[in-house]
């Protein structure tokens, strides 16, 4: 679908994703044959970096974007976004939970794409024990069943909050069962803490770090495991911490887009940096014009292909 065609659904026709919920209605079994006849993404490849388009967000009950707290409620405007992102041939793939996968697979809008699930969504934003991040998405054989690459847990460690540790485990089992499939683990560390009843994440370069040396050790193997991680500073320091192909995330953005984007262009000339999974700064992007930001973002990254020989 067209950007032009896109936009002028957003304006025009409320009635422009009917179609999904027939289809959902008469023909459940038509996620899975979509799935099955989808052209695969060609592979990846070193010094090729990726970009990834992420919308796992609403699962969690995390709709907000730069203090719009039902931003990302809307789910026809969602795919809208969405297909716009994807419609750009930069965009190698999509970070969702199953229930926006399945529509874009409906959509046909994954063909030839990067393909990661959401694992973790039962962390609630604003819930009492948030930091008992369970597992009630994606799981290992699903994402195996529908041709995907990987699958992405969110792992927020809490040092005052013994919810951590069932997290921790649950990681661990997660990254093992994707190694079993031999898909890809994409790991979102965090040190965070909670603060007059909200949990921040503690973006300091060493708070980074320290996650990022818990992260790696989860699992009975790191054979297919990732890093994805945010930007912060002293980006150099974060990625000596280790040797796994790292993705950058964008998380609810502040600032200017100009500073975004400058400190994306930065951290992505790093070593080990493998490309971007961005959603909310992107999707929802000061101006609104999507196709615009994207395409900004895309100019970022590095295309070259390198030998594990050089």
């Amino acid at each position: 679908m067209s950007t032009t065609a896109v936009s002028v659904g957003v304006a025009k026709d409320p009635r422009r994703y009917a179609h999904l919920t027939t289809m959902r209605l008469e023909d459940p079994d038509a996620i899975a044959r979509a799935a099955a006849g989808r052209r695969r993404h060609p592979g990846l490849k070193a010094g090729v970096q990726s970009f990834i388009v992420a919308a796992d967000h609403p699962a969690r009950g995390a709709l907000s974007v730069r203090g719009s707290k039902t931003a990302m409620a809307d789910r026809r405007e969602l795919l809208d976004r969405l297909q716009i992102a994807l419609a750009n041939p930069a965009v190698d793939g999509i970070l969702a939970s199953p229930d926006i996968m399945d529509d874009l697979l409906l959509l046909g809008a994954l063909e030839g794409k990067l393909v990661f699930g959401s694992m973790n969504r039962g962390g609630l934003a604003g819930l009492v024990n948030e930091f008992n991040d369970r597992f009630t998405g994606h799981t290992a054989a699903a994402l195996k069943a529908l041709g995907a690459d990987g699958g992405k847990m969110l792992t927020r460690i809490c040092l005052d909050d013994p919810d951590s540790v069932v997290t921790l485990e649950a990681t661990a089992r997660a990254i093992d069962s994707l190694a079993a499939q031999k898909l890809i683990a994409m790991v979102e560390p965090f040190l965070s803490v909670r603060k007059n009843g909200k949990v921040r994440n503690d973006l300091s370069t060493d708070a980074v770090i320290k996650s990022v040396a818990i992260a790696s050790g989860l699992g009975s193997t790191s054979a297919y495991t990732w890093m994805k991680l945010p930007v912060v500073a002293d980006m150099e320091r974060v990625l000596a911490a280790t040797t796994m192909p790292t993705v950058l995330l964008g998380g609810d953005p502040s600032g200017s887009e100009d500073e975004v984007f400058a400190s994306w262009r930065a951290a992505l000339a790093l070593p080990g940096v493998q490309g971007l999974t961005v959603g909310r700064t992107l999707l929802y992007p000061q101006g609104g014009d999507v196709a615009g930001a994207v395409a900004a973002a895309a100019s970022l990254l590095n295309r070259t292909s390198v030998s594990m020989q050089e």
